[in-house]
């Protein structure tokens, strides 16, 4: 199972645009709230969750998503359940997968040390020993997986479909959504 976290400010087409390509390549996806079930993004657009985050746990877990939006990555980093999650995915070999100012938390907690990542521009200097590479929409080392922000959620969302399902799948919904790059 995806689970992508939701926390009040997250970024919506990062964490939108990712759900809908991962559900088009056949992926079971979780939208889970931080603190409920209605979350609102930081472009004041109100989702609901399928689930929240005390029903999630790690061993259930293929790939965990953190979207980007400051206040979204502010919440997730001051809740010590979410935080506590990232970790143990980390620990338990899931898919940890960031996008913008997401990877920062990451970095937090010392997931990145030593690892290729991008974030968001200008936010490098919160990437601690990350080998950040500056430019690059998204970046997979091992089983970690960041995107650059919303204008790379395209390649960011394939990218994941690709390392869950194949190179196949994420090539027929790369096709299925007309996404030339």
């Amino acid at each position: 199972m995806v689970c992508i976290l939701l926390a009040d400010g997250f970024e919506e087409a990062e964490a939108l645009v990712t759900a809908d390509l991962l559900r088009r390549g056949g992926c079971q996806v979780q939208l889970t709230g931080l603190d409920g079930l209605e979350v609102t993004g930081s472009h004041n657009i109100t989702v609901t969750a399928d689930t929240t985050l005390d029903k999630i746990t790690a061993d259930q877990l293929e790939m965990l998503v953190l979207p980007g939006g400051l206040g979204g990555v502010e919440n997730i980093r001051m809740n010590l359940f979410a935080t506590a999650l990232i970790e143990e995915a980390h620990t338990h070999g899931a898919y940890v997968a960031a996008i913008c100012a997401a990877p920062t938390l990451l970095a937090n907690l010392g997931i990145l040390d030593r690892r290729r990542a991008v974030c968001y521009p200008g936010m490098e200097n919160q990437m601690f020993s990350a080998v950040v590479q500056k430019g690059a929409p998204v970046v997979k080392d091992g089983r970690i997986i960041t995107g650059e922000a919303a204008g790379s959620v395209f390649e960011f969302g394939l990218k994941l479909v690709e390392v869950l399902k194949g190179t196949a799948a994420a090539e027929e919904v790369r096709h299925a959504v007309h996404y030339h790059h």
